[in-house]
């Protein structure tokens, strides 16, 4: 038994349009937004927060899809992971879909959206190491109908934040047409959740290979040095195969970059050895990662 009851919020707002909803969070700071709901009604349910009001992004419908721009797809942020996870979005963008479909039981996939990923920023979001690799961008909404375009790694880095009023109105994912892959580990901290996990994105175009690790960090991780030795070993005129130990050499070479031996101390002495739970994890980042990449170029 608790000594109160938990206080419910004081109002709802449920707006039609994106601009509604800015509107709504203009007249009321104190207000949350609230999509599908996974992270926000798990922190109202602990005592972690308890918002003086809600806005409701369920009825706008514009947030629930996604078209084409200059080479780009318009993600919605509204988009769920089940409708993410569907053919007709795989072909589209594959590794985002595959990230869609392992995020957790039905019930997660059904609520939760792309946007949320994103705003909540847990470092076990499966979408948060593809949009790193893709290099995706966000297009926020502000007051007055104003819109800016951030870079995704921006906002989980904490480089550039929302603004007062502002929401995350669509990710802007580049059309590559190249093969994707996204690998992830799971542990017993929950349904689904990732201990690691890895995305592979090749831009034939570029003549490059893309690579995020998620999980491990508070915000996905990019080794660049890896990618840009394994680009430069790829035959991009012809099959684009690479060697097994050419593969098995990226994952170590990614996991050491993610996951870097320790300091020595300043006396000189040797660096002391990395604990076995670490060690563990930087196996299961190389195996992941020489994994994916595998997949993507056969």
């Amino acid at each position: 038994m608790t000594t109160h009851a938990p206080q419910a919020a004081q109002s709802v707002t449920l707006p039609a349009s994106l601009d509604e909803a800015v509107a709504a969070l203009g007249a009321m700071p104190a207000a949350v937004p609230v999509a599908g709901g996974t992270d926000l009604m798990s922190a109202v349910n602990k005592g972690l927060l308890r918002p003086s009001g809600l806005v409701g992004l369920g009825r706008i419908s514009e947030l629930r899809g996604w078209h084409y721009q200059d080479g780009h797809a318009l993600l919605g942020a509204g988009l769920t992971h089940a409708r993410m996870g569907r053919p007709d979005f795989a072909a589209l963008i594959p590794a985002l879909a595959a990230s869609a479909r392992a995020a957790g039981p039905p019930q997660i996939r059904n609520a939760g959206t792309l946007g949320g990923n994103v705003a909540t920023a847990a470092p076990t979001g499966d979408a948060l190491p593809v949009l790193a690799a893709l290099e995706a961008e966000l297009v926020i909404a502000g007051p007055g109908g104003a819109r800016r375009e951030i870079p995704v790694s921006h906002l989980l880095a904490g480089r550039e934040m929302l603004e007062p009023a502002e929401l995350i109105g669509f990710v802007r994912v580049p059309l590559l047409h190249a093969p994707q892959v996204f690998l992830k580990a799971t542990g017993r901290t929950g349904p689904g959740r990732a201990t690691a996990s890895v995305a592979i994105v090749l831009d034939p175009a570029r003549r490059g290979v893309r690579c995020a690790v998620g999980a491990i960090a508070p915000m996905p991780l990019r080794p660049l040095e890896a990618e840009r030795w394994i680009a430069s070993l790829i035959d991009w005129d012809g099959e684009r195969g690479l060697a097994p130990d050419a593969l098995a050499a990226f994952g170590e070479y990614v996991a050491a970059a993610c996951i870097p031996d320790q300091v020595p101390p300043a006396d000189g002495g040797e660096a002391p050895p990395l604990p076995p739970a670490v060690l563990h994890l930087r196996r299961t980042v190389a195996a992941l990662a020489r994994r994916a990449l595998g997949r993507a170029l056969s």
